[in-house]
């Protein structure tokens, strides 16, 4: 089933003799608990297509669906609400709040909403992000490995139709890079999570079941590994 659909997206910035063209017709579909790299070097616009999944930015034209909403029907209030529901955000930059917890730092989402944990299910991310006996740490206790753990955890206890993962372990050494791309092969798995890496790093992408390859805006190949 199609969780994700984009339609001839194109993100143009500046005019005249100054116009940048991020993204030139982008056309994707991507499948529930489809585990989906996106490949590309700087500048190739993945980034921008970030954004715009991410209901961050919208295109110049074209259209996004992710589950069925069509982001460019969103004002600015309801994209917010969209996107700490239905995608799940994961950077490089971890962005904890270094007053909370673990366990409080994870709920942020849930408690901007006022809403409470489901018990079990948040056992069950926390098990498999092996974060269980940190939950009452502060965040400058963990190492950086533990830390993306903890924002890997984060984005997903809304249960979201989409995670998006920017780089993520663009700011760890190979070892904890390595661990945090199985934590979130472990999410598509075992919480059947629709995961997209962004990545500009080609071992990286590898671990992935599908390499969709950007190059100056525009899709260059669409590869299914497995």
């Amino acid at each position: 089933m199609e969780i994700l659909h984009c339609e001839k997206v194109r993100k143009v910035y500046g005019s005249g003799e100054n116009q940048v063209v991020a993204l030139d017709g982008i056309d994707l579909s991507v499948n529930r608990g489809e585990f989906v790299a996106i490949l590309g070097a700087s500048g190739s616009g993945k980034s921008t297509l970030l954004h715009i999944l991410g209901s961050v930015d919208k295109p110049t034209s074209g259209r996004v669906v992710i589950d069925g909403t069509d982001l460019s029907e969103l004002d600015r209030t309801q994209a917010a609400i969209f996107r700490r529901r239905k995608v799940g955000l994961v950077y490089q930059f971890y962005n904890l709040i270094p007053t909370l917890s673990v366990r409080k730092n994870i709920l942020i989402p849930l408690a901007l909403d006022k809403k409470k944990p489901n018990p079990e299910y948040f056992d069950q991310i926390v098990r498999s992000l092996g974060i269980t006996d940190k939950l009452e740490a502060l965040p400058n206790q963990l190492s950086g490995g533990q830390q993306q753990r903890v924002a890997i955890a984060r984005s997903l206890i809304y249960r979201p139709a989409l995670l998006l993962a920017d780089e993520p372990s663009g700011n760890l050494d190979q070892k904890n890079a390595k661990e945090v791309v199985d934590m979130l092969k472990l999410s598509n798995r075992n919480l059947e999570q629709t995961v997209l890496l962004i990545t500009h790093d080609e071992k990286i992408a590898l671990e992935t079941e599908r390499i969709i390859t950007l190059e100056d805006g525009r899709i260059i190949r669409d590869e299914r590994r497995r």
